[in-house]
Parts: C-alpha cells; sequence; structure tokens
C-alpha cells in the first residue's frame, strides 16, 4: 500500500494503477484534502460492459498527484494515464463478473476496519475523523464498503493472472542492467526495524468488575430506562456511542462469533446477557432482521488493565530477549510464535513500507516514536521492554530490534536486491497483465465520452 501517492508504472508497456488499493485513494472516496461542502463535478467518462468510469474518480486523483507534485509540472500525459489505469481496473471487474470471481464478507470487514484506522491515525483519532466527516465510524464503513470490494475482487482477478509470476537473479541481474548508469535512483538513510508486542492481559478482578457494571446497566434498562440514553453515557465504543449503540444492519460472519450469537439467539427487542469478545464486554440489543441481515445495538465495556498486567508482558519480552541475544532464539522466530501484532510477526517481526512493500523504511517516513528510539542504538540491538499503546488503544509492551542502517547511497546491485527484485517482479506481473488485457480487452463492449477518447483506453502503452 501507498500511503503517499498514486504509483504510476510503465511496464511491459502498460500503465498500470495496481488496483488502486491505496490508503490515499480511500482518503479520495471519502473526501479527505477536499473542503466540506466543496462537490467534484461528477459523469460517466467510459463504460466497460455494465462498469462505468467517473470524472470524480479521475480528478480526484489527479488532485492528490497535483498536491504530491509542489507545484512542479506534471506529466503531460498523466490524466490519459490514470484514465487508462482507471479503465483496466474496470475490465478486470467485467471479467471477475464473467468469471464469477468474488471476495468474502468478512474479508471486506477486514480491509475497512484496517483503513478506518489508519484513516483515524492520519487525522488524530476516530473522533475526529467523526467529526471531520460530520458521520459516525460506521456510516463511513458504508460510504467506502463498494470501493474496497470492488479493489478486493480487482486484487483477486489480478493475482489470478500474475500470482505465480517469478523472477530468478539472473533476471534482476538484467533488469539492473538495463537502467541507465545517469539514471540510477538515490537512497537517502534506511532502516530495517523489527519489534515484538505483547499486550498486557486483563485480570479476572477486573472482567468481574467491568461484567458487575455492565450487569447493572442491564437492570437498569430492563426496568425501564433507554438502552440509546444508557449507551450514549457509558459505552466505550466510540463509532456507536454517540448513536445510542447503534451498529446497523449485518450479515453472517461480519460480525465476532460471540456477538452474532448472542444477537441471532434474541427476539426484535430482546437484550442480550452480558457478551465477551475480543473487545471487551457487549450487552445487546437486536432491533429487527431483514433476511439474512440483522440489525442490533450494543453497549460495550473494555475491562482496564493495570501495572501488573503491563508487567506479565514485559516479564515474557524480557525473557525473549535475553534468549534472542544468547542466540538460542532468533528475533524472526520469536516475533512470529509470540508477538500479538500478528501483521508485523508474520514478516518475523520486521516493520514493512507501505511504500513498496519493502522491510526498508526511509527514516523521514518513521513513526517519531521509532524514529528516536533507534536514533542512537547500534545495528543488532534490542530494546528492553518498553510501554507501548496499540492504535485501538491496547496497553502493551514491546522490544525493537535494529536489523540494519543503511547510508545514502546510489543503488547498486548489492544492497538494493531486494528493490530491483521486486521492481524486477512487478515489470514480469506488469507484462503478463498487459498480455491478458491484449487478448480480453475484444471480449467487453467499451464507449468512451468524446472527450477521452486521445487517451486510447485499454490500449497498450507504448
Amino acid at each position: 500500500m501507498n500511503r503517499s501517492s498514486i504509483l504510476l508504472k510503465r511496464a511491459a508497456g502498460l500503465t498500470v494503477l495496481l488496483l488502486t488499493t491505496l490508503y490515499t485513494a480511500g482518503f479520495a472516496q471519502l473526501g479527505v484534502g477536499r473542503p466540506v461542502g466543496q462537490q467534484l463535478v461528477d459523469g460517466i467518462i467510459a463504460k466497460i460492459d455494465n462498469q462505468i468510469v467517473l470524472r470524480s474518480d479521475l480528478e480526484a486523483i489527479m488532485a492528490q498527484e497535483k498536491a504530491r507534485a509542489e507545484g512542479k509540472p506534471l506529466p503531460p500525459d498523466l490524466q490519459c494515464r490514470i484514465l487508462q489505469s482507471l479503465a483496466l481496473n474496470k475490465l478486470l471487474l467485467a471479467k471477475a463478473e464473467t468469471d464469477s470471481v468474488v471476495v468474502e464478507d468478512a474479508q471486506v470487514k477486514s480491509e475497512l476496519d484496517r483503513r478506518m484506522n489508519y484513516f483515524a491515525q492520519q487525522i488524530g483519532s476516530e473522533k475526529k475523523l467523526e467529526e471531520y466527516y460530520n458521520k459516525p465510524i460506521k456510516q463511513l464503513k458504508e460510504d467506502l464498503r463498494p470501493q474496497v470490494k470492488e479493489q478486493l475482487v480487482q486484487q483477486k482477478m489480478q493475482e489470478q493472472i500474475s500470482g505465480k509470476v517469478n523472477v530468478t537473479p539472473r533476471e534482476v541481474r538484467q533488469y539492473f542492467n538495463r537502467i541507465p548508469k545517469d539514471s540510477l535512483p538515490y537512497y537517502s538513510t534506511e532502516v530495517e526495524v523489527g519489534q515484538i508486542i505483547k499486550f498486557a492481559k486483563v485480570n479476572s478482578t477486573a472482567k468481574q468488575a467491568t461484567q458487575a457494571k455492565l450487569n447493572d446497566i442491564r437492570a437498569r434498562i430492563l426496568a425501564g430506562e433507554s438502552f440509546e440514553t444508557l449507551a450514549k453515557q457509558y459505552s466505550e465504543d466510540p463509532g456507536s456511542g454517540a448513536q445510542g449503540g447503534y451498529l446497523g444492519f449485518f450479515g453472517r460472519k461480519e460480525l465476532v462469533p460471540e456477538y452474532e450469537a448472542a444477537a441471532l439467539r434474541l427476539e426484535p427487542g430482546g437484550l442480550s446477557p452480558v457478551v465477551e469478545s475480543q473487545f471487551g464486554f457487549h450487552l445487546i440489543q437486536l432491533i429487527e432482521r431483514k433476511g439474512d441481515k440483522y440489525s442490533t445495538r450494543h453497549i460495550l465495556l473494555k475491562p482496564t488493565t493495570g501495572s501488573t498486567d503491563v508487567n506479565e508482558a514485559a516479564k515474557d519480552l524480557a525473557s525473549l530477549r535475553r534468549r534472542i541475544l544468547a542466540d538460542s532464539l532468533t528475533f524472526a522466530k520469536a516475533a512470529k510464535d509470540n508477538s500479538d501484532d500478528k501483521q508485523s510477526g508474520a514478516n518475523g517481526g520486521l516493520l514493512q513500507n507501505r511504500e513498496d512493500g519493502s522491510t526498508y523504511l526511509p527514516l523521514d517516513k518513521l513513526d517519531p516514536a521509532v524514529f528516536f528510539t533507534i536514533d542512537t542504538m547500534k545495528v543488532g540491538h534490542i530494546t528492553p521492554p518498553m510501554p507501548y499503546r496499540t492504535d485501538d488503544g491496547k496497553d502493551a509492551m514491546r522490544i525493537i530490534w535494529l536489523k540494519s542502517n543503511t547510508p545514502p547511497h546510489q543503488a547498486n546491485f548489492k544492497d538494493d536486491y531486494q528493490k530491483l527484485s521486486q521492481a524486477a517482479l512487478a515489470e514480469k506481473k506488469n507484462k503478463a497483465l498487459d498480455e491478458w488485457f491484449a487478448k480480453n480487452r475484444g471480449s467487453v463492449f467499451i464507449e468512451v465520452d468524446p472527450q477521452y477518447a486521445g487517451c486510447k483506453l485499454l490500449d497498450t502503452v507504448n
């Protein structure tokens, strides 16, 4: 994922927008960076079977590129290159529909949750995000859902087309040798950083206190008090609390299993007992059912963690650190088996560069907390356990490992093999996509607004 710009790559003769599964694309759809109340003039630019390309999609991405250029002139063909990429993505959707390619609702929900967390980080918090758009998180997710589902389908289609493509070291060398020496990129200081995170476990006393409080609220509702009023007063779910606990309609397997099971056991208007999930403790009221979907409201309370809970996490990490430093355990193995952050844990604990997918992070793109931690560290050093708070507010501890620190340099085959390998692979995958598009573009109906006819949608770019 690219959080700074839409990446337009000319590879094997074809401009590919790489799915537009980019966080900035999500921002464009939500209107981040556009003054409240300002609307983009909309209209249909092209039709590819029953898929359409909107002028607002093109203008939103163009606006991002202009902002990124910071006053510098844009390539004269940029608008056409973006439009070609949007059209190619629509062709993927059209063929996915023909081939019955679908994605599960649970995958869409997971991606929506991930993006909302990212948006909230960029703006400052979920509350600020809701205030900016004057909408609850739930509604923002619903607004973004169609776009995210399309992108995941596009991704699945691309995976079917080019997922098995790989490159050999010889092909990477050939790719590097084709780059003119005066065009080799210059890289600033980059680091590889690993982390292992352990959440503070909630002790039984805190759990019992939370359950007791929620049972008291339940008794008040049964005695006649308003569920919505009490949700606004007590619920710790920032997305639904201000809406009286209202979550809206969901289908099967879209909510965590414990919540769904409790909700579906209720009759409309019924009130659940206290239910525990990974998010805390819930009091659930079923509002109505419509076919396979159901709507609910809930009150969420989260048990608080104390110093004792955090200390237990610190002890676990300290033990892991000693074993790693004694060479009885690798950091990658320790992270994979023990880190509560599954994303970095699956990557051997290494943080990932969202712009190119590599593990090399430019210093100016590091989270400030990480930057100031590693600023005086030597390569190979691992910090003692340090307090950490996750994006969703969980108390935790973590250790940080500085794996490498590469000084500024011009790209070379030895030091930058990983980057070159990824670029060579992208070129080869795009060539596979070129061939697929050439084969399939004649099998769909295409209609283009005459204003954009010169862009030659779905033609190969030379």
